[in-house]
């Protein structure tokens, strides 16, 4: 089993084991690169197995790209306020980087954990775009992306403007630079503060993570360019001292693996889950400026309300005849206004359900990425003990002689 899919919140087992309740499981496999150029890309499939009666049956199997994704992740950020929609791994900027083995299963990994997090949510699970996105033919879906309006039929300049302009927004809405009408309570500032620092610390964390990636790979690297120098240096002595070094040889070529595949561990199942929870708060991040909007939206309605009667009451006294189309446009911004402190009173409510939810998912994936980390470090150490161990004999019996 994945070790990551494993720690996905509601983690779906098989049709069989639940075929007497509802479930949605979905996997993203088989990467392959399309095209060539700078049209190349990578598809993956995504195959669907549930028994939602929405479905069309209980498995299919759907060939999906990365910008298929990307469509689905907007259109629930666009339709489900106060939710938090899990967040999807960035894109590479680096050419050489992009069709890596290693960063393509990076990536479908990310992929799979972001679909399953939306299966496992009972809001989210219930999109209609998702049953697009996990039935609709490949065709169909290429028009769902090209219809799509807004930020898809920007120019790369400007779509590069725009995520510039979101993150400021963002920035500043959090941190309350921009002062015109804000929220105020103990309870939100409380919440704001915790996402900053919790983005910093996992930030921090993630980097330092990296360097061990590193330490180690160059450590691996090391020690396998070390064991070939030792091992010529073996053959050039033909008794015992030759035998031991060309033993001393391959036993560091073969630390050298261990340490290459720690890495790779160390890699995917810490420095990743790391750098995804760095990408969740950035989402949270964005709900937390939606939900400044929604505030500055129904404070300006609820003023513009007070004018608008205080404009009605002055011509109901003057007996105008504009009394009947000032009341008019009253009625019609207060339905409005309305309608925006309900909206506001939503984003609250999911808001705190989604922080609930979060942080008992948050705990539970920490967790298991740490315990992971210090079982793949111990693991590691004991067999560079026992491996180093096993030739103190035979180079104590070189050096005595």
């Amino acid at each position: 089993m994945n070790p990551t899919n494993a720690s996905l919140p509601g983690s779906m087992q098989s049709p069989r084991s639940q075929s007497s309740q509802p479930f949605l499981s979905v996997s993203v496999t088989d990467p392959v690169k399309l095209g060539t150029g700078v049209q190349a890309y990578i598809s993956y499939r995504v195959i669907t197995q549930t028994n939602f009666p929405d479905y069309q049956g209980p498995e299919k199997i759907v060939i999906r790209r990365y910008s298929d994704f990307v469509w689905l992740h907007d259109r629930l950020f666009e339709k489900y306020k106060g939710i938090f929609i899990p967040p999807l791994p960035e894109k590479s900027a680096v050419e050489k980087f992009r069709f890596s083995a290693e960063f393509i299963e990076m990536r479908r990994q990310a992929l799979d954990i972001f679909i399953n997090r939306i299966a496992s949510h009972h809001e989210l699970q219930q999109s209609e775009d998702l049953r697009t996105f996990l039935q609709a033919d490949e065709e169909a879906m290429e028009r769902f992306r090209v219809q799509e309006s807004g930020i898809f039929k920007k120019k790369p300049s400007d779509l590069m403007q725009i995520f510039k302009d979101v993150q400021s927004k963002v920035s500043d809405v959090v941190l309350g630079k921009e002062k015109p009408v804000e929220e105020s309570t103990p309870e939100y500032e409380k919440m704001k503060h915790y996402i900053f620092e919790l983005e910093n610390h996992l930030a921090e964390a993630q980097k330092h993570a990296y360097r061990l990636v590193k330490r180690h790979r160059e450590l691996g690297q090391s020690l396998s360019d070390f064991g070939k120098a030792v091992k010529l240096l073996g053959d050039c002595e033909g008794n015992a001292l030759g035998k031991a070094f060309s033993e001393l040889g391959a036993k560091s070529e073969t630390l050298s693996i261990k340490l290459q595949k720690e890495a790779y561990l160390i890699l995917m199942n810490f420095e990743e889950p790391l750098k995804d929870y760095v990408r969740a708060v950035q989402s949270i991040k964005a709900t937390i400026a939606e939900r400044a909007n929604a505030f500055r939206r129904q404070c300006e309605l609820a003023e513009t309300m007070k004018l608008k009667e205080i404009n009605l009451d002055k011509l109901t006294l003057t007996r105008s005849d504009k009394v009947a189309e000032a009341q008019y446009e009253y009625n019609e911004l207060k339905v409005e206004s309305e309608q925006a402190a309900k909206t506001f009173e939503t984003i609250v409510r999911l808001m705190n359900e989604e922080m609930v939810r979060f942080q008992e998912q948050k705990t539970k994936d920490m967790g298991i990425a740490f315990h992971e980390f210090a079982k793949g470090q111990a693991r590691l150490a004991n067999g560079i003990a026992d491996a180093w161990r096993s030739l103190i004999p035979k180079l104590e019996a070189c050096s005595s002689s």
